[in-house]
């Protein structure tokens, strides 16, 4: 009974991301969207291994390749989801095919060697795999099993690497887009890089061990398949509190239009669009809005993103963030003074915060000290 609990506790935990990220509609995003199809492949994945670790030896080799197929494919499909929280507004068969065929090969070929493979033989050999050593189909089958490793050690540090590139590329348009601090951040785009790696050499270590090995031994299982379900819930939580880095997906770099905005906008025009962003912020106070991000900004200026994004660099020499934010804390700070002994929760209502969290990070990143530090320094 334990073992099974075990077994399926990563099945349960990917099914209940896949069906919590989809029902989100308060914050639906086409990253998180997606995610929550992604959730399916480990739920499909899990589900064929507690199908072999059970055991239930009659149903298992129905489900071997196509758990070989979509073990390739999990991924470059996670590697996408980084694309679509930077520089893709929605998943394409044709745009992003190229980074699926490829997993294909080798799992189709498998496919095809199971076909040829005596029925008898074949299944033996999944829960045995030193049986039939004099076979040839046996013998392809191993070879093929062999390539399928290989792969996935590819698969798993080209999905990594891009990842990380793409963050690492796009990282700072967050901040340059969402108010909210903890919107303007990629921790938990990089943690769920990072957690996915996790997954993937625990995989391949049970993969080098040897799942013939594994399903004789219940605290191994119950050590791998604790770190799975860890994992997973890790992962899905942090994919319902990231939102896309780059959520206009309008691949302008603010940094090359700076010249083009500067040339075609005269500097009658700039004071004009600086004076209403004195206006918004200072009289208006919209920075109490705390969803508000630099879209709503550029809406009530009446120009695009882009070039309130630079006019902010050039007059404040900082981020749309970190200028909301300035707001938000000198808000915070009358506030703290008038009463002291408020609540942190009136705080963020009269300041603009998103979340106590997010004040709380906020006095850090501009004063260095904590909250109560600071409130005791005022």
């Amino acid at each position: 009974m334990i073992r099974v609990i075990f077994l399926l506790s990563p099945v349960f935990i990917s099914l209940f991301w896949a069906i919590t990220l989809a029902g989100d509609k308060t914050n639906h995003s086409v990253p998180r969207g997606y995610l929550a199809k992604f959730m399916l492949f480990p739920f499909f994945c899990f589900a064929v291994h507690f199908m072999y670790f059970a055991p239930l030896p009659k149903l298992f080799p129905y489900f071997d390749v196509p758990l070989q197929l979509v073990g390739s494919l999990i991924f470059p499909i996670f590697y996408i989801y980084f694309r679509l929280l930077t520089v893709d507004d929605k998943f394409s068969i044709k745009v992003h095919k190229k980074y699926l065929i490829i997993p294909t090969l080798i799992p189709i070929l498998y496919g095809i060697a199971v076909l040829f493979a005596p029925k008898i033989e074949y299944r033996t050999w999944l829960y045995n795999p030193h049986a039939f050593p004099e076979s040839s189909a046996i013998y392809i089958l191993s070879i093929l099993r062999k390539l399928t490793y290989i792969q996935f050690l590819l698969l798993i540090a080209a999905s990594y690497i891009g990842s990380y590139l793409l963050l690492k590329k796009y990282g700072t348009r967050a901040e340059q887009y969402y108010s909210d601090i903890n919107d303007g951040s990629t921790n938990n785009a990089k943690l769920l890089s990072h957690s996915i790696l996790v997954v993937c050499v625990v995989t391949f270590v049970a993969a080098v061990v040897g799942r013939y090995f594994i399903i004789t031994q219940e605290i191994i299982i119950y050590v791998i398949w604790s770190i799975f379900a860890a994992t997973l819930y890790f992962i899905g939580y942090m994919g319902l509190k990231q939102k896309p880095v780059n959520p206009t997906f309008d691949m302008e770099d603010v940094q090359n239009n700076y010249e083009v905005e500067t040339v075609e906008t005269s500097q009658y025009n700039q004071k004009k669009a600086h004076q209403k962003i004195i206006q918004l912020f200072e009289v208006d106070k919209i920075y109490l809005n705390n969803q508000l991000n630099i879209m709503d900004v550029a809406n009530a200026v009446g120009t695009n993103r882009t070039y309130i994004s630079v006019l902010i660099n050039v007059f404040y020499n900082q981020n749309f963030c970190s200028f909301v934010n300035t707001f938000r804390m000198a808000e915070l700070e009358k506030a703290i003074l008038q009463n002291p002994k408020s609540s942190y929760e009136s705080f963020i209502q009269s300041c603009g915060f998103g979340s106590v969290n997010s004040m709380k990070r906020s006095v850090t990143h501009k004063t260095g000290l904590t909250i109560a530090e600071w409130k005791k320094e005022l």
